[in-house]
């Protein structure tokens, strides 16, 4: 009985070790509905609510895949605005100081980009240059989670994203951050996902900083394919 045993395990961890990036990366993908199907997606308009510090405020973004995004956050009757568009940006934010529409460069522009596309940086690495390796496994929550390290091709800032092993769903991202003129590393957690139109998104996004909640999001709408108007995204005159 030992002489079979022992090579059912020897060959059990191989198979666990033989998986590679690309191999994690595409049973996620794949589990979310597929790139193709993220990638035919013309527009997507999400409402949700986003919480901090005990505020609840009402969010949306509304997207024109891979050309452009906006985001309005309403909080205490202003509005914090992020936009961005052919590779431009602009933001509006009175609770940083920045009171009238201002120009996104550098580093908060590199930001800004991938959030025009549908299907994020992980599911579309390849297409966008950016670098994925495996390295490893992780736990998270008591999950046995893959663990890919992200490097970005115009900015090499790195976000690692951690995938359960069992059903290749995304449960974490992290990432340094900058916010309000300070860097900080951020844990995104994902969770509650649902199906629209055979494609599928997390719809509560925790983010967590030095262990404490900073702000969480839950989407309660997502719209594929809706008009959208090209004007939201020109910067005022």
């Amino acid at each position: 009985m030992k002489k079979i045993f022992f090579p059912i395990l020897v060959f059990a961890s191989f198979i666990a070790q033989a998986q590679t990036a690309d191999d994690v990366i595409l049973k996620y993908t794949t589990n979310m509905g597929g790139l193709e199907a993220f990638n035919r997606i013309q527009t997507i308009k999400l409402t949700g609510i986003a919480t901090t510090q005990g505020l609840e405020l009402p969010l949306t973004v509304q997207i024109i895949n891979g050309k452009a995004m906006r985001s309005d956050l309403e909080a205490m009757g202003k509005s914090v605005i992020k936009v961005y568009k052919d590779g431009k940006g602009w933001k509006v934010n009175p609770f940083a100081g920045v009171t009238t529409p201002t120009e996104v460069t550098g580093a908060e522009l590199a930001e800004f980009k991938p959030q025009a596309h549908v299907a994020n940086n992980l599911m579309d690495y390849k297409s966008r240059g950016h670098l994925a390796e495996l390295m490893g496994e992780s736990d998270v929550n008591g999950i046995k989670a893959f663990k890919i390290k992200l490097t970005g091709k115009e900015d090499n800032k790195i976000t690692t994203y951690y995938l359960s092993t069992v059903d290749y769903s995304l449960l974490k991202s992290v990432a340094n951050t900058e916010i309000q003129g300070q860097e900080f590393e951020v844990e995104t957690f994902y969770s509650d996902v649902k199906e629209f139109n055979g494609v599928k998104f997390s719809m509560t996004r925790k983010n967590m900083i030095q262990g404490e909640e900073f702000q969480t999001v839950k989407y309660t709408s997502i719209e594929l394919n809706v008009p959208v108007d090209e004007k939201i995204f020109e910067f005022p005159k």
